[in-house]
């Protein structure tokens, strides 16, 4: 099974929380918001989810 990462850009207020927790390195800060470079590589724990202060951040199962 896949997981896919997903920044809501409009909630996002670029703590950078995801980015320091994300075990795999998932998300980089760009522009001063958080962007998923790598989400082939998310393992769907919701660690990024659960930091997420605004709730910007979903995981769907692909």
């Amino acid at each position: 099974m896949a997981f896919n990462p997903i920044v809501d850009d409009g909630k996002c207020e670029g703590c950078g929380e995801c980015v320091d927790v994300c075990p795999v390195e998932v998300f980089e800060m760009q522009d001063g918001k958080s962007i998923p470079v790598n989400a082939d590589e998310c393992l769907g724990c919701e660690s990024c989810v659960e930091v997420c202060e605004p709730g910007a951040i979903t995981i769907e199962e692909t």
